[in-house]
């Protein structure tokens, strides 16, 4: 089986925050796209659920972080707290379901609803941690290091999100690289040096990175990744999805990973082959790279760009083509 395929076969969740409308709407809007049947849970989270046929469950529940807003004739103002929506998607495979997550994603779009980093709204997807092994963590770790510059650019990761979306942080970094750590338990001391408070705690502060490991080491067993902003556009959400695959199925297969950070003096090209060399090849992935490198600088064709490729090939005389 190629790359691609085996790549798109891990099971994974994806929380999109937003508002705009209501959870009871947004479970209403849900409900009707999927054919389910809407029932309300409440607790401290105002939660409704929304089950489909095969009995796995969609959740819409409040987020204390999201700033608030509802339509006022053409504009958006200040909203109570029943404007606060988080979906939180069952478990999911690409192949299955990221069809008819997508449609969620236009429904909503379509009744108002609204996702942007200014308003405190992020993406993240739950990768799930049954595979990974000691090595494979360590390798996302150096992974996501090595491409945090690059990564953040071309996401566009606002400066509102940092706070709850942090860089890899470079004293973990360094502990994993010197001491290469063999077991779990080994990493997750490591994951939580310099912290107070109980590594139990649901929200605890080290989980505020691009690469959050807390919900691995404690009851969910996720890999998350939380380095996407609010979004509605359903194209992207699929980019952001499938990259998440194609990072989890990097770290889960390659031998090992170098934390160093490569050079890009040409941001485009050097994100495109990455892409291509992790499995985002074909057609079938053309609009989720250019997605993903759209605010890059460079040109994605050329390493060297446009205008040097231009001198090169005139100076062999072989003419433009």
């Amino acid at each position: 089986m190629e790359i691609k395929e085996k790549m798109l076969e891990s099971r994974f969740g994806i929380e999109i925050e937003m508002t705009g409308i209501t959870r009871s709407d947004a479970a209403t809007i849900v409900a009707a796209t999927i054919g389910g049947t809407k029932n309300y849970v409440g607790t401290f989270y105002g939660k409704w659920e929304v089950r489909q046929a095969d009995g796995r469950k969609w959740t819409i529940m409040s987020d204390g972080s999201i700033r608030t807003r509802r339509k006022s004739g053409n504009n958006y103002v200040s909203a109570s707290g029943d404007y606060s929506v988080e979906l939180v998607s069952p478990i999911l495979t690409y192949r299955q379901d990221i069809e008819k997550l997508q449609e969620i994603v236009r429904a909503l779009r379509k009744a108002g609803a609204i996702s942007k980093p200014e308003l405190n709204c992020g993406i993240h997807i739950h990768l799930d941690g049954e595979p990974h092994t000691p090595q494979s963590i360590r390798n996302f770790i150096n992974i996501i290091a090595s491409k945090n510059d690059l990564l953040y650019k071309a996401l566009q990761i606002s400066p509102q999100r940092l706070h709850w979306c942090k860089k890899m942080d470079d004293n973990l970094v360094r502990r994993i690289k010197t001491t290469r750590p063999k077991t779990k338990e080994a990493i997750r001391r490591i994951w939580y040096e310099g912290y107070g408070g109980f590594s139990t705690e649901h929200y605890h502060e080290s989980r505020y990175h691009f690469l959050n490991l807390h919900s691995y080491f404690t009851g969910n067993h996720t890999v998350e990744l939380r380095g996407f902003n609010g979004e509605l556009h359903a194209g992207k959400i699929r980019a952001y999805v499938v990259l998440a695959l194609a990072l989890n199925y990097q770290a889960l297969t390659q031998r090992g990973a170098s934390s160093r950070k490569p050079q890009t003096e040409n941001e485009k090209f050097a994100m495109r082959t990455y892409l291509n060399r992790i499995g985002l090849i074909g057609d079938e992935f053309k609009a989720c790279r250019e997605h993903l490198y759209k605010h890059l600088d460079g040109v994605a064709a050329w390493r060297y760009g446009y205008t040097e490729k231009v001198e090169e090939t005139e100076t062999n005389g072989e003419g433009v083509k």
